[in-house]
């Protein structure tokens, strides 16, 4: 619960609303309030996977719908003055996992954005665990040219969902110190 409370601070804070997070470990599918948030959370097995959204107090009584698809997918609607809003945490398997779990998500995705009417907004709260790459490389309505590294196969499997829904990888489309780009550094390498 001490990390959680320190993410709700920090979405306090900076004014977020909505946040998703993955990788959480909570199990079940439940939901608890964490000082003055609602948290949604889907999750299997301990200290693996887990995805969770959590929403603003103000906004809690507008969440329509909550649909957990799996420890890795979780999506709620949020009805904000007359628009809907789908919010959709994902976890995508690591790059060493085998494809059949990586196939698996992109279609159980597919079939929740599928299910969202064109006339309502989405935003995808995810960790695809793939990198985009630094150029937009023929990829220009998704991706804004502001990233890091070598796009990998994860990061094609990302660009591609995002080109066929019609999605932009927002973070591409702002400049950002190469501190925050970086999640994981040993030495030289930087991932």
């Amino acid at each position: 619960m001490g990390k959680s409370i320190d993410l709700v601070k920090s979405l306090h804070r900076r004014r977020i609303s909505i946040a998703c997070v993955q990788e959480t470990k909570w199990v079940g599918v439940k939901a608890r309030e964490v000082d003055g948030y609602r948290l949604w959370y889907s999750g299997s097995i301990k200290a693996r996977n887990g995805v969770d959204i959590l929403v603003d107090k103000e906004l809690v009584d507008f969440v329509v719908e909550v649909r957990r698809t799996s420890d890795r997918i979780m999506a709620i609607k949020v009805l904000v003055g007359t628009e809907f809003i789908n919010v959709v945490s994902v976890y995508a398997p690591q790059i060493g996992l085998q494809d059949d779990f990586k196939k698996l998500l992109w279609e159980d995705l597919d079939t929740i954005i599928q299910d969202i009417p064109q006339s309502e907004k989405l935003f995808i709260g995810e960790d695809f665990n793939g990198h985009i790459g630094i150029d937009s490389d023929g990829y220009d309505t998704a991706h804004g040219d502001f990233s890091f590294g070598k796009r990998n196969n994860g990061g094609v499997s990302a660009i591609d969902f995002a080109v066929a829904y019609k999605l932009l990888v927002v973070n591409s489309y702002f400049k950002k110190k190469e501190d925050y780009l970086v999640t994981f550094k040993s030495g030289s390498i930087k991932t």
